[in-house]
């Protein structure tokens, strides 16, 4: 399809941008997911490279976590602050931009440095996954607002710093910014080198399962106790046998145990969910507060119902991200 004029040249005004300067630029700064210090340095960097734009920016602190530590105690956990900003909301179209300023690598992972594999082929923490995304982000918006079509646009832009968690901090400051959008687009690299993207996604959801059993010692007594990591890792092969076609289910991890002569009365399965469809996350849902009944029950007592000393509590992060299907993937 051919573009206008007016298109053309804003499309060149955007590759005109220093993109690969500002990559190379926030690459070189260590922002994974936990690195609290690296995420408030690039959130800076970020608000003073996108205070070019119109509008109002701020930088949000974000929503209160919790999470459940191996001893089976909830603790805050803490996220760096996302950035917002928005233009023009009261114009007659409104569109949302979203990205995140995290990586996956923190800050005593080898993987520091940018470097040039190949021409034209850079690789570096982040730099597709995604601050090249947003230094496109960035140069189309900028290049747009440089031309005759922004002023009958309005837009947000959300670029938050835990998308590689989960989103937990920022899952309702993304929710909010999306209400009466008329598009809304992430700029994630491509699935592919050649530029296939993703039109949909399956949702996501962290969850850990607390299994409380009772002491005793393995040689006097083992019958008095209630083996925790025993109850625990049935629990994870029923929810891994209870996987559907649209819904994969991953037992990460077993925290829990001590001496080997000691009965452990304390473990914390974590388990990965991932529905394709909303169907699937009721499914994961029901799994979730009904499947640990049966593999606590087996491994609580011996024909008799659990005990007070061999119950089980859930402790859920939910679903931060619901599955997304609208479309499919697209060129």
């Amino acid at each position: 399809m051919a573009i206008s004029s007016s298109e053309q040249s804003t499309a060149e005004r955007a590759a005109a941008e220093p993109m690969l300067d500002q990559v190379l630029r926030w690459s070189a700064i260590n922002s994974g997911s936990r690195n609290l210090d690296g995420l408030k340095l690039i959130a800076g960097v970020l608000a003073d490279d996108f205070s070019t734009l119109p509008g109002e920016l701020k930088l949000l602190d974000p929503a209160p976590v919790e999470t459940v530590t191996a001893a089976g105690e909830r603790q805050a956990l803490q996220h760096g602050q996302n950035l917002h900003l928005s233009v023009r909301p009261d114009a007659p179209v409104q569109l949302l931009f979203t990205g995140h300023m995290d990586t996956v690598y923190g800050p005593v992972h080898p993987f520091q440095q940018t470097q040039w594999l190949e021409n034209g082929v850079l690789n570096g923490p982040g730099a597709a996954d995604m601050k090249g995304g947003l230094a496109v982000m960035l140069a189309a918006l900028k290049a747009v607002e440089a031309s005759g079509a922004a002023a009958n646009v309005g837009y947000e832009v959300v670029i938050n710093s835990d998308e590689e968690v989960g989103s937990l901090g920022s899952a309702q400051l993304i929710a909010e910014a999306a209400k009466g959008k008329a598009a809304a687009l992430t700029y994630e690299p491509s699935v592919l080198p050649d530029g296939t993207f993703a039109g949909a996604r399956p949702g996501s959801g962290n969850f850990s399962f607390l299994v409380r059993g009772r002491s005793a010692h393995a040689g006097r007594n083992p019958e008095d106790g209630r083996n925790a990591i025993v109850a625990a890792s049935e629990l994870a092969l029923r929810l891994a046998m209870s996987k559907t076609p649209g819904l994969t289910i991953n037992p990460a991890k077993i925290d829990g145990g001590g001496p080997n002569n000691v009965v452990p009365d304390l473990a914390v399965l974590r388990v990965n969910m991932r529905p394709r469809t909303s169907d699937d996350q009721e499914i994961a849902g029901r799994l979730r507060e009904r499947g640990p009944e049966a593999a606590i029950f087996r491994w609580s007592s011996t024909g008799a119902p659990p005990t007070p000393g061999a119950t089980r509590k859930t402790a859920a992060m939910r679903f931060s991200r619901p599955p997304t299907s609208r479309f499919a993937s697209t060129r």
